[in-house]
């Protein structure tokens, strides 16, 4: 009987399927690695190691999660998963902001109280707010587990609960002993649809269509300033400009440039209402201000600075009071008349500015917390500001008073839940007085490494623009602010005795027991008010939830075993510089010196192929469960690695369509190098590796290609540009391996004996490199690394149990000049393109039917030897003299391709003379004959 010649070659052999099919197989690996606890032999294994810390930024526990939020939980598995290969022990505690308007709304619909949170019990509230945080909780946990993510998810920190309450509490205490909080009117940010103060992290600016208007207040009281100029005083007014003509019920004053110059602009056109009339306004304004009102015709008389008119006295057009001018360095010259609107109940420049003029001005507020004009505003008590911005503006044009009105559209400040625009409103309020330790801020924030670079100047000025912090809210859901008032005199009560005894309570009872008990059960008696009472009220806000997870430094950092501050690391979204990383600086600057990380990463927004805002109504968004469900969670990585992502991201169908073609290629070199180690008697490393310097030259050269592959991809984890990894590898996989050295090996792999050194040393550049390829990707591809260490064949030193568990590769210091083989790699590539002209002729089927004739003058004499093995045809010769009929890309190089000469080998398919000449292997060639006997 005929001998298979099929059984004598070295065909591929694995279990490793072709198709990675992720979405069916992924969640098995997940339960996999929970009954493994791979996260916690993780942190056994690298115990006594110097630690790395990235504290987790705690999304809120509100809904499911969308892809920023994968791509903010990716990226820190990337880091922590890198950093535990890498010599460290990184702990990674998962964190969840439990607190929050969000979660109260969410949980006051579930209940049916949508409509008023004032219409159930305080307690009964906060136990339906907390419920459905933890419900939510845990759905964004599996979420998050299912992206492949490993930490702590057994024990997350979360601001529920009593421990991290009472801590909080603490740090309050600290900064109040400091002086640093106090309790004032002020303007904050305002959501009348919310019913609550904002702080500026929760607001975000959209383009609103409103009226701007300019408005005459008549001069009643020039002060003898004007009386040389000869003027009818009664024809005189002051012109502001404002956007919000609700507003104008609480103005108070006029602010004018004190280094600014004014000038009376005499109307002279006949077809104005104000013809004959003299209007206040800035010198360099004049123009642009008739240009708006539509005046042709005017004359200007006098010049004055705005310090020289400084307590000159106008009339409120409707209110009826006094409206002086005063002085104040924020005017400026960019829009408006000069003259400023100043309301110091609607703004906090106004705000300052009226307060700096010590007893002249008591601040006006008349809008409610509802949005709604109260009695202050007279006769338009009762109005919405929508309302009123047009029975104001009707008014004013009634009494003369509307010197012109224009439609314009203009960013404004909106809530960042509701979406809809807030107000400034003066409300008595609890601040945290940054200015006081601002340039302690500062000076932590420039010991901090930032990442990107310009950061470090867009966190600086934040803090150097932001005086004060509001941190009250007017809601239940949340951590009381831990204030007591004096029953007598109303004075507020804050010392290290009931800081103690508060957080001594809420971490027993949670901060729930606030609402249950009277201040007598829990405030020693020993607290007596500086008026001798020893009786207390409550303060009933609580804290704003940035003050909540600003306190993580100090509520889990400090206080886990596994854990320190400051931390290595914090990583978020762009947006986080006025957020969390700010409130989480400015708590620990004012606590311990110093800032709560050494080091801060921002990422981009998610935005569509075109990098367009992603909407629903669009039809351009793209949820992470989608992606799982379609492609796995490891093209879902792969995607979070492909791009700038300290930039916006882009997504799409097909981006991801790509990506998942990317994670075909490099599934496919890790299944063909699986088949070529695993098949026969398998590939032991231990046993069977060849030394360095007894390799082949090729396979010299694919270590030499993998060693500077291990620098790039190093290197860009390191600098936290993961998408030079992410090219380097797919260009590693495809070019270097697929489409040059893994392809010219097949027939070394196949044909050879199996235990001969030629084909070992093949076997050997292989597991090196598969092995070291899989830790490379594994903190990117997690399962599919995983997937392909369990079938990958070990050395005695490394760790079976995952492929994270093991150290990332080192270079194997194998190096030969690249020249030689980067020469044959171009030709290469004019050969395989003239073969293949050559198959679609018919003239060969397989390549190693063809013989290539290489014309050129060079001396190929150096390569030649390497080169029928390279391209993968049965014969190559060279020829000084004639001219091929095809040109590629070498110069000074043309191909002809002929039919081989010889016999096909019926074993490796090879055309050589020696095939015939063996009786005892007449069809075979002389390579094969050997191999079998």
């Amino acid at each position: 009987m005929a001998q298979d010649l099929n059984e004598t070659l070295n065909l591929p052999q694995t279990g490793f399927p072709m198709r990675g099919n992720l979405p069916a197989r992924e969640p098995g690996w997940l339960e996999q690695w929970e009954k493994d606890r791979v996260y916690y032999e993780l942190q056994k294994k690298n115990e006594g190691l110097p630690k790395f810390i990235l504290h987790d930024g705690p999304p809120y526990a509100n809904g499911d999660i969308h892809m920023g939020t994968a791509l903010n939980k990716i990226l820190k598995d990337i880091i922590v998963k890198y950093k535990s290969m890498t010599g460290y022990q990184a702990p990674y505690v998962p964190g969840w902001d439990c607190h929050g308007l969000p979660i109260e709304l969410k949980a006051l619909k579930q209940i049916g109280k949508e409509s008023s949170a004032s219409s159930i019990d305080p307690v009964e509230l906060r136990k339906c707010c907390r419920d459905f945080a933890l419900s939510c909780l845990d759905d964004q946990k599996k979420q998050f587990k299912r992206l492949g993510v490993w930490g702590d998810f057994d024990d997350p920190y979360l601001t529920i609960k009593p421990e991290f309450e009472a801590k909080q509490v603490e740090v309050f205490g600290k900064m109040a002993a400091k002086g640093l909080m106090y309790k004032g009117l002020k303007p904050v940010y305002w959501c009348a649809d919310c019913n609550t103060a904002l702080a500026e992290a929760e607001i975000e600016y959209q383009d609103d269509d409103c009226h701007s208007i300019y408005v005459k207040f008549p001069l009643t009281d020039g002060k003898g300033r004007f009386d040389s100029l000869g003027i009818d005083l009664s024809k005189a007014s002051v012109v502001i400009w404002t956007t919000t003509t609700w507003t104008l019920p609480g103005n108070l004053a006029i602010c004018l440039g004190p280094n600014y110059e004014y000038t009376f602009v005499h109307i002279e056109d006949e077809n104005s209402r104000s013809n004959g009339e003299y209007l206040l306004m800035a010198t360099e304004l004049v123009s642009t201000v008739m240009d708006a009102v539509k005046i042709s015709k005017y004359s200007t008389v006098g010049s004055f600075t705005g310090k020289e008119l400084e307590f000159v006295e106008t009339r409120h057009p409707f209110m009826g009071r006094k409206s002086p001018l005063i002085v104040g360095d924020h005017v400026t010259l960019d829009s408006g008349t000069g003259c400023v609107h100043t309301a110091p109940g609607f703004g906090l420049e106004d705000f300052e500015v009226c307060s700096s003029y010590k007893g002249m001005f008591n601040i006006v507020v008349p809008v409610d917390s509802k949005g709604i004009l109260t009695e202050e505003a007279g006769k338009f008590k009762g109005l919405t500001t929508d309302q009123a911005n047009k029975e104001i503006a009707k008014d004013l044009d009634e009494t003369n008073s509307l010197l012109a009105i224009e439609k314009i559209v203009h960013p404004y400040p909106h809530c960042w839940r509701c979406h809809k625009p807030i107000i400034y409103r003066a409300t008595e309020q609890w601040f945290c007085s940054v200015d006081k330790f601002a340039d302690d801020a500062v000076k932590a924030i420039n010991e901090v490494n930032w990442i990107p670079g310009w950061g470090a100047e867009r966190i600086t000025n934040m803090v150097r623009d932001r005086s004060d912090w509001c941190i009250s809210r007017q809601r239940r859901w949340g951590v009381p602010i831990p204030i007591l008032y004096c029953k007598k005199c109303g004075k507020p009560i804050v010392n290290d005795e009931t800081i103690k005894a508060i957080s001594d309570l809420f971490r027993k009872e949670s901060s729930d027991a606030w609402y249950a008990k009277d201040p007598a059960e829990f405030i020693p008696a020993s607290v007596k008010c500086d008026c001798g009472c020893g009786e207390f009220t409550k303060e009933m806000d609580i804290f704003d939830v940035w003050f909540d997870s600003g306190c993580t430094w100090a509520a889990v950092m400090d206080e886990r075993e596994e854990l320190s501050s400051p931390a290595d690391m914090y990583l978020e979204g762009c947006d986080q510089y006025r957020g969390w990383f700010q409130s989480s600086l400015l708590t620990s600057v004012a606590t311990t010196g110093h800032a709560p990380y050494k080091s801060v990463c921002t990422h981009g927004w998610i935005v569509d192929g075109k990098g367009e805002k992603m909407s629903k109504s669009k039809g351009n968004y793209i949820v992470p469960e989608e992606v799982i469900k379609q492609y796995g969670a490891d093209v879902l990585r792969l995607w979070v690695t492909s791009l700038d992502f300290h930039s916006d991201i882009r997504v799409s169908q097909d981006i991801l369509k790509q990506l998942s073609e990317t994670y075909r290629k490099i599934r496919n070199t890790a299944r063909f190098i699986l088949g070529n180690l695993c098949n026969g008697k398998g590939f032991d490393p231990d046993k069977d590796c060849v030394a360095f310097d007894k390799l082949t030259e090729i396979d010299k050269w694919a270590l030499t290609k993998y060693d500077e592959l291990i620098g790039k991809v190093q290197t860009a984890y390191d600098d936290m540009d993961y998408f030079h990894a992410y090219h380097a590898i797919n260009s590693f996989c495809v070019v270097d391996m697929s489409n040059f050295y893994l392809d010219i090996i097949k027939d070394r792999l196949y044909c050879e004996k199996e235990d001969s050194e030629d084909r070992r040393a093949a076997q050997t550049a292989m597991y090196v490199i598969l092995s070291g390829l899989t830790r490379l990707v594994a903190p990117i591809l997690t399962f599919t690394a995983d997937e392909i260490w369990k079938e990958l064949p070990k050395s005695s030193k490394d760790d079976p149990r995952n492929v994270v568990f093991n150290r990332m590769p080192e270079k194997t210091g194998v190096s030969i000049d690249t020249t030689k083989w980067d020469r044959i790699h171009a030709i290469r590539d004019d050969v395989l393109t003239a073969l293949e002209k050559k198959r679609n002729e018919k003239l060969i089927g397989k390549s190693l039917e063809a013989k290539v004739i290489l014309h050129t003058a060079d001396d190929l004499s150096d390569i030649l030897p390497e080169l029928a093995t390279a391209f993968i045809v049965s014969q190559v010769e060279t020829d000084k003299n004639g001219e091929g009929e095809f040109k590629g890309s070498v110069d000074g190089l043309t191909i002809t391709v002929v039919k081989a000469e010889g016999e096909k080998c019926e074993r490796c398919w090879t055309y050589s003379a020696y095939v015939g000449t063996n009786p005892a292997h007449p069809n075979l060639c002389e390579r094969c004959c050997k191999a079998i006997d």
